[in-house]
Protein backbone atom coordinates (compact mmCIF):
# COMPACT_ATOMS: atom_id res chain seq x y z
CA UNK A 1 0.00 0.00 0.00
CA UNK A 2 1.70 3.42 -0.90
CA UNK A 3 0.67 6.69 0.65
CA UNK A 4 -0.84 7.84 -2.15
CA UNK A 5 -4.19 5.40 -1.05
CA UNK A 6 -4.46 7.02 2.17
CA UNK A 7 -7.43 9.10 3.02
CA UNK A 8 -6.97 11.93 5.42
CA UNK A 9 -10.14 12.15 7.77
CA UNK A 10 -10.55 15.86 9.23
CA UNK A 11 -11.71 15.77 13.15
CA UNK A 12 -13.18 18.42 14.40
CA UNK A 13 -11.60 19.23 17.69
CA UNK A 14 -13.96 19.46 20.62
CA UNK A 15 -16.33 22.89 20.61
CA UNK A 16 -15.79 24.91 23.92
CA UNK A 17 -18.16 26.46 25.59
CA UNK A 18 -16.46 28.92 28.29
CA UNK A 19 -18.12 30.65 30.88
CA UNK A 20 -17.12 33.35 34.07
CA UNK A 21 -17.64 32.74 37.77
CA UNK A 22 -17.26 35.18 40.87
CA UNK A 23 -18.17 34.69 44.39
CA UNK A 24 -16.72 36.68 47.34
CA UNK A 25 -15.97 34.85 50.34
CA UNK A 26 -19.32 34.04 51.90
CA UNK A 27 -21.16 36.01 49.15
CA UNK A 28 -23.56 35.14 46.61
CA UNK A 29 -22.08 34.12 43.21
CA UNK A 30 -22.55 35.37 39.46
CA UNK A 31 -21.62 33.43 36.39
CA UNK A 32 -20.76 35.28 33.30
CA UNK A 33 -22.71 33.15 30.50
CA UNK A 34 -22.28 34.53 26.86
CA UNK A 35 -24.22 37.96 27.24
CA UNK A 36 -26.20 36.86 30.48
CA UNK A 37 -25.21 36.97 33.79
CA UNK A 38 -26.99 34.61 36.15
CA UNK A 39 -26.84 34.54 39.89
CA UNK A 40 -25.73 31.52 41.40
CA UNK A 41 -26.16 30.16 45.48
CA UNK A 42 -22.37 29.58 46.54
CA UNK A 43 -22.62 29.60 50.11
CA UNK A 44 -22.45 26.82 52.13
CA UNK A 45 -23.91 26.49 55.63
CA UNK A 46 -26.94 28.99 55.59
CA UNK A 47 -30.42 28.21 54.02
CA UNK A 48 -30.87 28.31 50.50
CA UNK A 49 -30.64 31.80 48.88
CA UNK A 50 -33.08 31.36 46.11
CA UNK A 51 -31.25 31.79 43.45
CA UNK A 52 -30.18 28.06 41.74
CA UNK A 53 -26.95 26.11 42.78
CA UNK A 54 -25.48 23.35 40.92
CA UNK A 55 -27.70 20.71 40.87
CA UNK A 56 -30.24 23.26 39.66
CA UNK A 57 -27.87 24.37 36.94
CA UNK A 58 -27.45 20.80 35.82
CA UNK A 59 -31.07 20.15 35.79
CA UNK A 60 -31.47 23.27 33.65
CA UNK A 61 -28.93 22.28 31.39
CA UNK A 62 -30.55 18.89 30.74
CA UNK A 63 -33.80 21.13 30.09
CA UNK A 64 -32.34 23.39 27.60
CA UNK A 65 -30.57 19.99 26.09
CA UNK A 66 -34.02 18.58 25.24
CA UNK A 67 -35.67 21.67 24.08
CA UNK A 68 -32.78 22.76 21.81
CA UNK A 69 -33.16 19.21 20.52
CA UNK A 70 -36.60 19.65 20.16
CA UNK A 71 -36.02 22.71 18.40
CA UNK A 72 -33.32 20.81 15.69
CA UNK A 73 -35.99 18.19 14.84
CA UNK A 74 -38.77 20.88 13.80
CA UNK A 75 -35.50 21.90 11.41
CA UNK A 76 -34.11 18.24 10.17
CA UNK A 77 -36.98 16.33 10.72
CA UNK A 78 -39.65 18.58 9.65
CA UNK A 79 -41.52 18.20 13.15
CA UNK A 80 -44.53 20.82 13.69
CA UNK A 81 -44.79 21.40 17.45
CA UNK A 82 -46.20 24.90 18.65
CA UNK A 83 -44.71 24.80 22.08
CA UNK A 84 -42.59 22.83 24.81
CA UNK A 85 -42.72 22.51 28.51
CA UNK A 86 -40.12 20.47 30.33
CA UNK A 87 -40.37 19.74 33.87
CA UNK A 88 -37.00 17.68 35.27
CA UNK A 89 -35.76 16.58 38.76
CA UNK A 90 -32.61 15.87 39.25
CA UNK A 91 -31.76 13.57 42.53
CA UNK A 92 -28.23 12.96 44.63
CA UNK A 93 -27.44 11.04 47.18
CA UNK A 94 -24.64 12.00 49.75
CA UNK A 95 -22.42 9.41 50.16
CA UNK A 96 -20.64 8.78 47.89
CA UNK A 97 -21.95 12.23 46.91
CA UNK A 98 -23.21 11.90 43.28
CA UNK A 99 -26.25 12.56 40.58
CA UNK A 100 -27.76 8.99 40.36
CA UNK A 101 -31.19 9.52 38.36
CA UNK A 102 -32.36 12.34 36.20
CA UNK A 103 -36.52 12.01 35.30
CA UNK A 104 -38.43 14.47 33.11
CA UNK A 105 -41.68 15.11 31.62
CA UNK A 106 -41.60 17.03 27.83
CA UNK A 107 -44.74 18.72 27.07
CA UNK A 108 -45.28 19.27 23.88
CA UNK A 109 -48.53 21.21 22.03
CA UNK A 110 -48.69 19.32 17.85
CA UNK A 111 -51.00 17.66 15.59
CA UNK A 112 -47.66 15.48 14.51
CA UNK A 113 -49.12 11.47 14.93
CA UNK A 114 -47.80 9.61 17.59
CA UNK A 115 -45.15 7.59 15.63
CA UNK A 116 -43.76 10.86 14.98
CA UNK A 117 -43.67 11.82 18.72
CA UNK A 118 -41.53 8.71 19.18
CA UNK A 119 -39.19 9.04 16.49
CA UNK A 120 -38.79 12.76 18.50
CA UNK A 121 -37.98 11.49 21.72
CA UNK A 122 -35.84 8.49 20.29
CA UNK A 123 -33.93 11.29 18.77
CA UNK A 124 -33.61 13.39 22.20
CA UNK A 125 -32.03 10.55 23.91
CA UNK A 126 -29.63 9.28 20.73
CA UNK A 127 -28.43 13.32 19.92
CA UNK A 128 -28.71 15.22 23.32
CA UNK A 129 -24.99 15.88 24.69
CA UNK A 130 -26.28 16.61 27.72
CA UNK A 131 -28.63 13.97 27.81
CA UNK A 132 -26.29 11.25 27.09
CA UNK A 133 -23.48 12.66 29.22
CA UNK A 134 -25.82 12.09 32.18
CA UNK A 135 -27.19 9.09 30.76
CA UNK A 136 -23.77 7.92 30.93
CA UNK A 137 -23.42 8.36 34.94
CA UNK A 138 -26.63 8.02 35.90
CA UNK A 139 -30.20 6.86 35.21
CA UNK A 140 -32.13 8.67 33.16
CA UNK A 141 -36.13 8.31 32.09
CA UNK A 142 -38.82 10.37 31.04
CA UNK A 143 -41.38 10.98 28.35
CA UNK A 144 -43.33 13.04 25.71
CA UNK A 145 -46.42 13.93 26.32
CA UNK A 146 -48.49 15.43 23.30
CA UNK A 147 -51.24 17.47 23.36
CA UNK A 148 -53.35 18.50 19.96
CA UNK A 149 -53.39 21.76 18.99
CA UNK A 150 -56.51 23.54 19.81
CA UNK A 151 -58.74 24.08 17.06
CA UNK A 152 -59.79 27.67 16.35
Amino acid sequence: MTNDSLVEVKVRPPTAYPIKAHAPAGGAGVAEVGTASIAIDTVWGRPPSGQPGPAELLATAFAACLLKNLARCRDLLGFQYDDADVEVTIRRQDQPPKFTEVSYTLTITTDEPARRVELVHTNLRKFGTVYNTLAAVCDVDGEIVAHPRSQP
